[in-house]
């Protein structure tokens, strides 16, 4: 059985260290080809870790006595902090002690540490954070909604082939349908970038590009893998978050408004609880930052013991499916495909 190392930012979020701890433990005890090291005060660990029980020849503590907080600005951070568990952590990971980086604290440092210090894949221009989200007709990976604001053709272009190896791999969709987000499907629509975009994807031959896609169609379900620049790719997540979350109680308030409403609460509650599983964003464990050389993931800032144990999950399929072979293999394909046309081109003029 193949062994798989993991390190975990174990005082990143607003419930470290004990949750964080806590879905680690779990996570030892379903996967025994699984070792995680936890990487923060070691004090704060160690007291947290009372009363749990976990295999004591596959965990270990690495002492980092900072921590990076959520406003301080992320590349100062990353660069001055150098003893923080985010930094520490990426640190396991770029010298090979860890093949992935799991952490609920700051995501401007995740990002930054990410490319400062775990460093690209050769080949790929910039790494997307690519959160996976719930849909009528399963789940939709959006990349990019957070590392580049300001994204070129060519690196949409990435993501949409990062993006389809992660959900046929990891997800298990086959063949999943990319589409380019836009403000109309047409496809004279659009800013300049999504204009250079799409023709590109539409020549891709390793992908399946459907085309545009709207906002008011991605919960429908209309693709598997949303592209688009993070600034965008941002606001659909939060708008996504924010109206889920407020559905949710607006349901609650009306369900117990009402002797009658608490009582046909109670008969729907099963099928409530179906969907509000379908639903459930932490069943897909972390928004992994995709195409660097070694797996980092994002999970929420209020991430609990069942959020991490998703995310272990996730890191371990990752490496499994041995994804960043994947990518290169992609990327080097790309090359090739372009220096032939070049080539073609040359000889025909």
């Amino acid at each position: 059985m193949n062994k798989i190392h993991i390190a975990v930012d174990a005082m990143g979020g607003d419930n470290a260290p004990g949750e964080i701890v806590k879905g680690v433990a779990e996570a030892l005890a379903e996967h025994d080809e699984l070792s995680v090291t936890l990487v923060g005060r070691q004090d704060d660990i160690e007291k947290a870790l009372e009363g749990l029980t976990w295999p004591k020849d596959r965990l270990t503590i690495h002492h980092a006595s900072e921590v990076i907080g959520m406003a301080e600005p992320p590349v100062r951070a990353v660069t001055t902090r150098k003893d923080s568990s985010i930094v520490q952590g990426m640190r396991l990971v770029k010298d090979g002690t860890c093949s992935a980086f799991i952490s609920a604290g700051s995501t401007g440092a995740v990002l930054a540490g990410g490319q400062l210090i775990v460093g690209r894949l050769k080949g790929i221009e910039r790494p997307p954070l690519a959160p996976v989200m719930p849909s009528a007709k399963g789940p939709v990976l959006l990349v990019d909604c957070g590392a580049n604001v300001d994204a070129r053709a060519s690196h949409l272009v990435q993501f949409a082939q990062m993006g389809s190896i992660y959900m046929e791999n990891i997800v298990g969709i086959k063949n999943p349908r990319v589409a380019l987000y836009n403000v109309g499907e047409e496809e004279e629509k659009g800013n300049a970038l999504v204009k250079e975009v799409y023709p590109l994807l539409k020549e891709c031959e390793t992908i399946r590009f459907v085309g545009n896609i709207e906002g008011r169609d991605i919960p429908a379900g209309a693709a598997d893998v949303v592209v688009c620049d993070a600034f965008v790719g941002n606001a659909i997540l939060k708008m996504y978050e924010g109206v889920a979350s407020v559905l949710l109680k607006e349901i609650k308030s009306s369900l117990m408004s009402t002797l009658s409403g608490k009582i046909g609460g109670m008969l729907i509650r099963p099928s409530l609880k179906g969907v509000l599983k379908k639903y459930d964003t932490s069943a897909y464990g972390g928004a992994p930052l995709l195409g660097l050389k070694g797996l980092v993931v994002k999970v929420h800032g209020n991430a609990k013991a069942a959020d991490l144990k998703k995310a272990v999950s996730q890191c371990i399929l990752f490496e499994e499916q041995k994804i960043n072979d994947q990518f290169k293999d992609r990327m080097q394909l790309i090359d090739r495909t372009k220096k032939s046309d070049a080539g073609d081109s040359s000889v025909s003029s």
